[in-house]
């Protein structure tokens, strides 16, 4: 009863049994009437007040996890892997021209410029495109978001590293404060706003917070919101800032890595073999200070113990560890874990004792988490990486539009990350021939599938098919061998 269905009840507890009748109609979902054992707990709060009340907790657990226990270290080194990949996400300019085909000549000269600059394209000039990518993929999933200031055209006190004036300075989520708010000028967490949410700046600190320099205060600066690249894992609508991809296993792992390490120790103890010697009668018990020193026994195989005064005799300490369920126990919980983090059982455990069948259903389902993944970060990171870099290699003259391009596919581009390994190669190899010959995907389907830019891959085709028939070397990859050179042959002889 609420206090008005209190002050009621000595006088009408009818009325008050109508009304607590009445409530409990409305309520009609069971899950939503707390009990003993239902406490129907919820989150009133938005989005913003639940980041910044725990924001930056959630952030710090989940590095120290990705420092300190190898199954998260393993975790998000499989999520780069798959998300990003080893050679990075893949570009494959589309230009087209007036007449609507692709503008060979002019995604050659895109694709040769992006390799140049892909080679120092961070600020320090010590990563690669590839590196940053792998360190910026990482950055968002572990803590949540993560930042970069584009340095386009002349920037004071600093130099471009190659031809086209535009670089990437790399920054943490720290460097942008959670507790940084104004609602006079729209600023949320660091981020400023205008009426309909649409950012305008970022309020960026000078130093991180974590460091020696922060000692000497909070000073921020606002960068415009042209100038950044703000990649954050929002799990609701108007969320501001990102929550690590951890935050609902967070508990389980800390759990795991301290019930792992006591184990461990359990373990080393029951390893140390720990005797003792048990007294026949209590009458030839020596207290410690009397006579009789401590005795050890030298342990060798087939040794007899000759020298136990009599009544003695020797006792094991027994212990039951390793414990047999351990690996159980912790593989269970492995499976919520990778529930919870869009990854596979199989890959955060190293385990792949499965049949083919169950192997090859966690390998396509878990590619499904993958590949969302990897749409994201194409789309926070990728796209706008590569239109900038675009737009300012043209701006600067290092790439020339040609007359009879269509302009408005200047920015087209296939973006390839990494595709679902296949388990059997056989298999796979036979159904991707059948749907090209049966005309439901092409062959520059196939390439991307397996992580192949078309064009190259058809430039490297003619270029070894060329060299093998004019070295005399036959291969059952080039068909001209098994129907034109056939037929070439019966036409030779009868003009002879």
């Amino acid at each position: 009863m609420n206090l008005l269905d209190k002050i009621i009840a000595p006088f009408a507890p009818a009325a008050v049994v109508e009304r607590l009748r009445a409530r409990h109609a409305i309520q009609a979902y069971e899950a939503a009437k707390p009990s003993r054992t239902h406490k129907a707990k919820g989150e009133p709060r938005s989005a913003d007040l639940s980041i910044q009340l725990a924001g930056k907790s959630l952030r710090e657990q989940s590095r120290f996890l990705d420092e300190n226990h190898d199954l998260v270290t393993g975790l998000f080194d499989r999520l780069e892997e798959r998300v990003v990949g080893g050679s990075g996400i893949g570009v494959e300019p589309l230009p087209l021209t007036l007449a609507g085909d692709v503008h060979l000549e002019f995604a050659a000269q895109i694709k040769a410029s992006w390799s140049e600059w892909s080679l120092h394209p961070e600020a320090s000039g010590e990563l690669s495109r590839p590196q940053m990518e792998r360190l910026m993929c990482r950055t968002w999933l572990r803590d949540g978001e993560g930042v970069a200031q584009l340095l386009m055209g002349s920037v004071p006190n600093y130099k471009h590293l190659g031809p086209v004036p535009f670089a990437l300075e790399l920054l943490e989520p720290d460097y942008l404060p959670l507790d940084l708010n104004d609602d006079s000028r729209g600023i949320i967490q660091g981020v400023e706003r205008d009426s309909w949410r649409r950012v305008r700046a970022y309020h960026l600190l000078k130093n991180h917070p974590g460091s020696m320099g922060f000692l000497y205060g909070q000073q921020t600066k606002a960068v415009g919101a042209e100038n950044i690249i703000h990649i954050a894992n929002r799990k609701r609508i108007g969320q501001n800032r990102g929550v690590p991809l951890l935050h609902s296993v967070l508990i389980r792992l800390a759990e795991i890595k301290d019930y792992e390490e006591s184990e461990r120790v359990a373990a080393r103890i029951s390893a140390a073999l720990c005797m003792y010697i048990r007294k026949g009668t209590p009458d030839l018990y020596n207290a410690p200070g009397e006579a009789g020193q401590p005795r050890s026994f030298p342990i060798g195989p087939g040794m007899m113990f000759d020298d136990l005064q009599p009544g003695e005799d020797v006792g094991m300490i027994e212990s039951n560890r390793p414990n047999p369920f351990l690996e159980g126990f912790r593989n269970g919980q492995l499976k919520a874990v990778a529930a919870g983090t869009r990854s596979a059982y199989s890959t955060i455990a190293r385990s792949y004792d499965g049949t083919y069948s169950a192997q090859r259903q966690e390998l396509v389902e878990s590619q499904l988490g993958y590949d969302l993944l990897q749409h994201e970060f194409v789309d926070y990171w990728c796209r706008p990486v590569y239109r900038t870099w675009l737009r300012m290699a043209i701006a600067s003259g290092v790439i020339r539009i040609p007359i009879d391009l269509d302009q408005s596919t200047i920015y087209a581009a296939v973006y390839q990350g990494p595709t679902m390994p296949w388990i059997n190669p056989v298999h796979e190899a036979n159904a991707w021939e059948l749907l090209v010959k049966a005309g439901f995907a092409d062959e520059a389907e196939v390439a991307r599938a397996r992580g192949r830019n078309p064009q190259e891959l058809k430039k490297s085709r003619e270029a070894e098919i060329k060299h093998n028939r004019a070295e005399g070397l036959i291969y059952s990859s080039d068909a001209y061998h098994q129907f034109y050179a056939k037929q070439e042959a019966p036409n030779a002889q009868s003009q002879e």
